[in-house]
């Protein structure tokens, strides 16, 4: 029976400063996975509009999205790097998306009502339906895979969805002009498809790494204490006092992870160290078990130096010279735009729309 290729597809909001959590949480496990797939990385800037932006600093901040890509060890050679806006496909397959998604399935998006709070009735159309946009990232590539936190699972359910929707919708036109991949169904038969049902892919031991102040709160660039996180820019004394200064409790680590059980701050500095030194949790407990914390965190503190310094430096590095980065991202877009442009012609011709052929 044929298949969809394998592909993976990630993005990353340029909306300041990349820390801790989104290398521990994404970029490490893009790095991992480029050895398995074929991989699109992408600076999500229409993303990155639905709420209000400066646009030096959006400018400004695609460039350093990218560069934490490229310090971080992401092969814009062998895979694809590029800004979602220089892709138009993009936002022409969320239309049609927006056509085949359902009001009902929207309304129960959990992340909507917690960015737009209180004002929802002023927030922005695009917020509301970014997560249709967010589908037609996954799906204009025809992506098999997208790594994902727990926070965005939802999302990737929405796109399923939307890509089981569409291809229902259109099983008679996908058939009638030879487009559809037999897959098989949950009723041990097969249906043809146009779109993959991407799968998630969430591992390793830190994939929601917590703030530093509080615990109980994701680790977030929008929090307006700079100690509760750790920047990727930040240098080795910034990252080294940042983990001295993390929220602790007064008992010594325990020498189980069942003794981690509310203890928010002790399992997420332990849960960082686990993810930077490629350990689980129960080896660290292992080796710092009944240790203090004050050691506990000189131990944490060096190894997040010798993981992070260096691409703080890179970065720094990459920043300085933005035509080059601007030549990453125009070479990513044009081999981006073979793929998606393929997608939307044979959803065109699916839909029934009428194109020139080629265009």
């Amino acid at each position: 029976m044929a298949s969809f290729p394998q592909r993976v597809f990630s993005g990353v909001q340029p909306t300041g400063n990349l820390h801790l959590g989104n290398y521990l949480g994404a970029i490490t496990r893009w790095v991992e996975l480029q050895a398995r797939y074929d991989c699109v990385f992408c600076v999500v800037d229409l993303h990155a509009i639905t709420v209000p932006q400066d646009p030096q600093d959006l400018t400004r901040s695609i460039r350093e999205v990218t560069a934490a890509f490229l310090a971080s060890g992401i092969d814009a050679k062998r895979h694809i790097v590029f800004n979602q806006s220089q892709v138009a496909e993009h936002a022409e397959l969320a239309w049609v998306l927006n056509c085949t998604a359902r009001i009902g399935w929207m309304n129960r998006m959990t992340q909507f009502k917690e960015k737009a709070g209180k004002d929802r009735e002023q927030a922005s159309v695009g917020l509301y339906s970014y997560p249709v946009l967010m589908a037609a990232d996954v799906l204009a590539y025809r992506a098999t895979h997208v790594p994902v936190g727990e926070d965005q699972k939802q999302h990737l359910e929405l796109a399923r969805d939307v890509a089981q929707k569409f291809n229902q919708d259109f099983t008679a036109s996908i058939a009638a002009r030879g487009l559809g991949v037999e897959q098989p169904t949950g009723e041990g038969g097969t249906a043809l498809a146009y779109f993959p049902l991407p799968e998630p892919l969430i591992h390793g031991p830190a994939t929601r790494v917590m703030s530093l102040r509080d615990g109980t709160k994701k680790m977030s660039k929008s929090d307006p204490s700079d100690n509760s996180r750790i920047n990727l820019t930040d240098d080795a004394d910034a990252i080294a006092s940042k983990i001295r200064k993390a929220r602790t409790d007064p008992d010594p680590l325990p020498s189980e992870v069942a003794g981690l059980a509310g203890r928010p701050e002790a399992d997420n500095l332990v849960g960082i160290f686990a993810a930077l030194n490629g350990q689980t949790r129960e080896e660290v407990l292992a080796d710092y078990g009944n240790a203090q914390f004050s050691t506990f965190k000189g131990a944490l503190a060096d190894r997040a130096v010798a993981t992070l310094a260096p691409i703080a430096a890179e970065m720094k590095r990459l920043v300085a010279d933005p035509q080059a980065i601007d030549a990453v991202l125009a070479d990513g877009a044009a081999r981006a735009r073979v793929i998606a442009r393929e997608t939307m012609d044979g959803v065109k011709d699916i839909v029934g729309m009428v194109r020139t052929p080629g265009r």
